[in-house]
C-alpha cells in the first residue's frame, strides 16, 4: 500500500510492553536501514518517496500513549538525533477530519510513502539491464529438495518449465507454508479501497489508528485506505485473495463519519493483499541444507524491510 512507515506511537508502546528495549531499538533500525536501502538502491525520483510525514488518530483527549511517549523518544533518539514523536491537534481541523470524533493527533515527520507501481518497474528494469532473466504471473508448483542440482517446477500458461539451479531463496512470504509446512508462520488478508479524485483533498501524509489496524494516506488527491483485518481474524487469516463485506462497510462508514466527514467521494477500485506474520514481529531468516533459504514473514513491514530481508537473505544463501 506505499507506507514507508517504521510503526506508530501506540504500536512502539504495546512492543515495548512485550519486547526487551534493546530488541524494540534494534525492530526500528531494521525498518529505518530498510528504508534507507530501498531509496538508495532505487532512487527515491524513481519510487516517488513524498516526505509528508506520518500521524497517529485518537478518539479521545487524552490517549494513554501520551504517558510513554517521552520515553519511546529517548529510545530512537540516538537513530534520529531529534525527538520522534509530537503532539499536533492544530491539524486535525487543517487536514478536514471530524473534530466531534478526532480529539487527538501524533505527529511524526521521519515518516513518508512511496508509489508502489513504480517501485516494482524500476526494480524489474534494474534487473533486466542487470541479464536476470525475470518471469511474473508464474505459479511455483513444486522443487525437488533431494537432488545435489535442485529442480523446481514453473507452471506458465497451462505449460511446464523446469528450471534447475544451484542455489534457491523463497521469499514467498505468507504462501510459504506450502512448500514448508512446519514453519510458524502466520497469513494475513489486508483490505484496501481507493477512491476517485476529490476536489480540494486536505489531507497529505500517511495516517494511522486502532493501534495500527487501521492506515489511510492520499495519493495526490485520492484517498487509499486499509485495515481493519482485527474485525474478523479467523477469516482474515488466509492466503485466498477476496473482499471482506463486513470490513469493507466498516472501512467506507470510517471514511465518511471522520475522515471525509465533509467531502462527497467515490470509489476507484478494491483489493485485498496477504501478509505473514511470524511468532513475534521478527522476520524468519533461516536456511533449509545447504541449498535453500528462506527470508519471510515480513509482519505487514515489507516496504521498510523487504531490503534488508532480501539482503540478508542472499547472504545467508551464498554463506
Amino acid at each position: 500500500a506505499g507506507f514507508a512507515c517504521f510503526g506508530s506511537i501506540s504500536e512502539l508502546v504495546d512492543d515495548s510492553l512485550n519486547m526487551r528495549k534493546e530488541d524494540l531499538f534494534d525492530l526500528v533500525r531494521l525498518r529505518i536501514e530498510g528504508l534507507s536501502l530501498l531509496k538508495e538502491t532505487l532512487g527515491e525520483k524513481n519510487i516517488d518517496f513524498q516526505p509528508h510525514g506520518g500521524y497517529e488518530i485518537f478518539f479521545n483527549t487524552a490517549p494513554k500513549v501520551l504517558e510513554k511517549m517521552d520515553g519511546i523518544n529517548n529510545l530512537l533518539y540516538p537513530l534520529f538525533e531529534k525527538l520522534v514523536f509530537r503532539s499536533n491537534n492544530t491539524k486535525i481541523k487543517s487536514f478536514g477530519f471530524s473534530e466531534k470524533h478526532v480529539h487527538y493527533l501524533i505527529e511524526n515527520p521521519f515518516e513518508g510513502q512511496i508509489n508502489t507501481g513504480k517501485m516494482i518497474k524500476t526494480l524489474r528494469s534494474k534487473v533486466n539491464t542487470s541479464n536476470i532473466d525475470y518471469f511474473s504471473m508464474v505459479e511455483v508448483e513444486a522443487f525437488d529438495l533431494n537432488k545435489k542440482k535442485l529442480v523446481f517446477n514453473l507452471k506458465l500458461k497451462g505449460q511446464n518449465v523446469e528450471i534447475k539451479t544451484q542455489k534457491l531463496a523463497v521469499c514467498t512470504n505468507a504462501f510459504t507454508k506450502q512448500f514448508f509446512p512446519d514453519l510458524k508462520l502466520n497469513s494475513g488478508r489486508g483490505m484496501v479501497i481507493l477512491t476517485k479524485p476529490i476536489i480540494n483533498l486536505k489531507i497529505k501524509g500517511a495516517f494511522h489508528y486502532n493501534g495500527g489496524y487501521y492506515y489511510f494516506r492520499n495519493i495526490q488527491n485520492r484517498i487509499l485506505f486499509g485495515g481493519g483485518r482485527e474485525l474478523d481474524h479467523e477469516n482474515e487469516a488466509t492466503t485466498n485473495f477476496g473482499i471482506n463485506k463486513r470490513i469493507r462497510q466498516h472501512l467506507l462508514s470510517d471514511l465518511g463519519d471522520f475522515i471525509l466527514p465533509s467531502k462527497n467521494y467515490e470509489l476507484e477500485t478494491e483489493w485485498s493483499g496477504i501478509m505473514g506474520f511470524g511468532k513475534n514481529k521478527k522476520p524468519l531468516i533461516e536456511k533449509r541444507g545447504e541449498n535453500i533459504a528462506l527470508g519471510v514473514g515480513l509482519g505487514g513491514m515489507g516496504i521498510a524491510i523487504g531490503s534488508k530481508i532480501g539482503q540478508a537473505t542472499a547472504r545467508l544463501l551464498f554463506d
